[in-house]
């Protein structure tokens, strides 16, 4: 006898996005920054994002319910935390984190799916060169904001990979690593740093040294 048929797969993936939503406005918001290690109230929440009233507790408990933020109490005075994994993975000061990506889906990729069915019909892209005529990358190196989320989404992403790269990877044989499109520098930072034997070079476009200049200064 076969099972009794279900909707709920189909009605999961279908109102999938309303989970990815929340997800990526919070990393917007930077919640799981500001929440860090230490914890606020649904009221305390809203005032440091600058959110409605209406926001809470819905917003925060949709987080909890989402598996992406803890909750301890309930009411007023419940308060909220972050997660092993959104401590280490979505707050700015780690090391690990990888927010730039979601950042980037949440400004430039989530709108652009909203254009899916267009393009199944059509087989045109739906990105920025739909309306500007440009290429995707001179569109994205147009702007200095727009190219440093670009590339604090890559970096986001290519974290895990290339540190299991740099661990896994045997370099004794090898002196010199030259990354060309290596943006932040990253593969060769990570490489340098467990590999000290290793001269590392990254190569890219002027606009993007430019970028990296600029950071340079303001961390400086």
């Amino acid at each position: 006898m076969s099972a009794q048929p279900d909707p709920a797969h189909i009605l999961q993936v279908g109102m999938g996005f309303w989970g990815s939503k929340t997800l990526l406005s919070a990393v917007e918001l930077e919640l799981f920054t500001k929440l860090g290690e230490g914890e606020m109230t649904g009221a305390q929440i809203a005032d440091e994002l600058g959110l409605h009233k209406r926001a809470v507790p819905d917003f925060p408990d949709a987080l909890v319910a989402l598996g992406l933020l803890e909750r301890a109490g309930d009411g007023e005075e419940a308060s909220y935390r972050n997660t092993q994994d959104t401590g280490i993975f979505l707050t700015k000061n780690s090391p690990a984190y990888i927010g730039g990506i979601l950042e980037m889906a949440n400004a430039r990729l989530y709108p652009f799916w909203a254009d899916l069915t267009e393009a199944l019909r059509t087989g045109e892209p739906q990105n920025e060169i739909k309306h500007g005529g440009q290429s995707m990358f001179e569109e994205l190196y147009s702007e200095p904001a727009r190219l440093e989320q670009f590339m604090r989404a890559m970096a986001g992403i290519s974290m895990g990979p290339l540190m299991a790269l740099a661990e896994q990877f045997d370099f004794s044989g090898y002196k010199t690593l030259c990354d060309v499109g290596g943006a932040t520098g990253q593969l060769s930072i990570i490489v340098a740093n467990r590999h000290p034997q290793m001269q590392c070079t990254s190569f890219d476009l002027p606009v993007v040294g430019r970028s990296q200049s600029e950071r340079s200064r303001q961390r400086a």
